[in-house]
């Protein structure tokens, strides 16, 4: 079949989000063609250049989304009311003018951290939201209509019109006491907010001869990324499939709570966002998450629970088998710890725990073996060894005392942990003492070795460790201690679990069930949701055969000579050709440079 992979920032680029699974599951699924679809976000991901791409890339398309270039566009009476109208429908809805069912804004995201996945009334997704749903969903393909039919909205959302459609909707009756309350800059700052996150209206992605022709929409994540695929369902009827491993629109709530942004930019944005998430989980034929915790936004945004999937994100078992199937040769008496150092990981907590621990086991060792530096690496690193040099003073490297401290920050490549494999295996433990973590992927890589594990309650450790580790509360060194003694005193318990968890992540986190989950739901949605294209013959007679599926796929037997072949068979036995020789011929495969719109 024909897959639209839509990105944001990722691949085919050398840099950026999500790349990895994305090139692994397009090479993974050799037998289906890709059409690429990515949204770069600077100049410099651009200048680096793409990845290599595997012969299923038919084309590649591209777009920024970091810039806007003047395309000339100047609408002209009735296209201006048309937008006036439809730019207007879409603040009226944003700022609850008119709204009867209550407010619709998601204030604060830390209340759906923990969220049961229940849709409420007041959220985007909730019940008496429909009609407001609709309202912006109208609002938007109001938009890309437009668009499609004039040109390019970037001129429009940048007008001073705009910014007046947004005041008169903030002043409207009903409107949220934060709209009400927006001056001029607040206005300015969300007009060019809306312009950049609705480019991709201006785009043609979504036309006969792009996303149009798939078969299937996958957007690699949620948000501005999925609206080419969201507008390929709604002018073409092509099925959405839409990938979430973060959670776009928490991620904006936290970015715009952090930055000191305005509380009347924060809410219309916010409601924004929230709306655009519904819109997606409403049109979406499948939904996926990597765990629970985006699962639970999903739902409290819209998304239907049945059309929900968890699809782990694939890694790469293949650098750790050699140390995962041997015997466990590590030190018996080292706890170590393996990660990016920053202070989301806590390594005060993991210093203070290890200081409880050597007291009752003096012997033990404490490796910190750092894979990379966060921007605030430096400072967090030094704090982190004079608290080691503190803690264990008798034992501090260098005058005015004498002796090696249990404690050592080594680096992942160096002379004693060459690779990252051989850093878990340095240990009887590996130790994850993180505040803050999304999916962890250190913890898979500790699993794939076959190492025993203690690790904070945080993010979605628990639904990866599965039992087959021990786990504490975050910010508790007493507790992280216990864990930590209870399994460097029972050798044959920490050879359960390491097996234990090698086998779980061998079963849900490598690449292989990652491709052949999504191989598995392209051909269900495919199959439920077959996109139905009507061709004409010369008269405007309909030719109900004429686009059979397999025309899609790459090979001799759909080549000219096939396809005059199966002409000339269909003349000879006076029936009506499958594909007419005075039709249009097929949109060629091989278009792998197109840029722009």
């Amino acid at each position: 079949m024909r897959i639209g992979l839509v990105t944001e920032g990722g691949y085919p680029y050398v840099s950026g989000d999500a790349g990895l699974w994305c090139e692994r599951l397009v090479r993974g699924l050799g037998q289906h063609e890709f059409d690429l679809y990515a949204l770069s976000r600077s100049r410099q991901q651009e200048d680096e250049g793409w990845v290599p791409l595997p012969d299923q890339v038919a084309r590649v398309r591209t777009a920024p989304l970091w810039t806007a270039e003047d395309d000339g566009v100047r609408y002209g009476r009735r296209a201006r009311r048309r937008f006036t109208e439809a730019y207007g429908e879409l603040a009226a809805v944003l700022t609850g003018a008119g709204d009867r069912d209550g407010g619709h804004d998601l204030d604060h995201p830390d209340h759906l951290d923990h969220h049961d996945g229940q849709g409420g009334q007041d959220g985007p997704g909730g019940r008496g939201a429909d009609a407001q749903a609709d309202r912006f969903a109208n609002a938007l393909y109001g938009l890309a209509e437009l668009a499609r039919e004039e040109g390019g909205l970037a001129n429009a959302l940048r007008s001073e019109s705009a910014v007046r459609t947004w005041e008169r909707a903030c002043r409207a009756p009903g409107a949220l006491r934060e709209a009400r309350e927006a001056r001029v800059p607040d206005l300015l700052a969300v007009a060019g907010h809306l312009e950049r996150a609705l480019r991709p209206l201006s785009l043609d992605w979504h036309e006969a001869d792009g996303l149009g022709a798939a078969d299937l929409t996958h957007a690699t994540a949620g948000g501005t990324a999925a609206l080419p695929g969201l507008l390929a369902r709604h002018f073409c009827g092509v099925p959405l499939l839409v990938t979430e491993y973060g959670v776009p629109l928490r991620a904006h709530y936290l970015a715009t709570g952090a930055d000191g942004t305005a509380p009347a930019v924060r809410a219309l944005l916010g409601a924004f966002h929230g709306r655009l998430a519904g819109e997606i989980y409403r049109q979406a034929a499948v939904g996926t998450h990597g765990n629970a915790h985006p699962r639970r936004w999903q739902e409290r945004c819209g998304a239907d629970r049945a059309r929900l999937r968890t699809v782990h994100p694939g890694m790469d078992a293949g650098p750790f088998a050699e140390v995962g199937e041997a015997p466990q040769a590590a030190d018996p008496d080292t706890l170590v710890w393996v990660g990016r150092v920053e202070p989301a990981k806590d390594l005060v907590s993991l210093l203070h725990a290890f200081a409880a621990v050597h007291r009752m086991r003096p012997q033990t060792r404490l490796r910190i073996l750092s894979t990379a530096h966060g921007p605030d690496a430096p400072a967090y690193l030094g704090h982190c060894r004079a608290l080691a040099a503190q803690l264990f003073p008798d034992e501090a490297d260098g005058p005015p005392t004498v002796g090696d401290n249990p404690v050592s920050f080594e680096e992942v490549g160096g002379p004693e942990a060459p690779t990252l494999a051989e850093a878990y295996a340095a240990g009887a433990v590996v130790v994850l003492s993180s505040v803050v973590e999304g999916s962890p992927v250190g913890l898979v890589e500790a699993m794939f070795c076959g190492s025993a594990t203690v690790s904070t309650d945080v993010g979605a450790v628990v639904e990866v460790i599965g039992g087959t580790g021990l786990v504490v509360p975050p910010r508790n060194p007493r507790a992280l201690a216990e864990a930590c003694m209870t399994l460097l005193r029972d050798p044959e318990r920490r050879a359960r679990l390491g097996a234990a968890a090698r086998a779980r992540a061998l079963e849900l986190f490598t690449v292989e069930q990652n491709i052949e989950a999504f191989h598995g739901m392209y051909l269900d949605i495919v199959a439920r949701c077959p996109v139905r294209r009507v061709l004409l013959d010369a008269a405007g007679a309909p030719l109900p055969f004429a686009a059979p599926a397999e025309a899609q796929v790459p090979g001799h037997w759909t080549g000219p000579a096939a396809r005059a072949a199966s002409a000339g068979a269909a003349k000879g036995v006076g029936a009506g050709p499958s594909s007419p020789p005075d039709g249009p011929a097929p949109t060629p495969l091989k278009d792998r440079r197109t840029r722009g719109t």
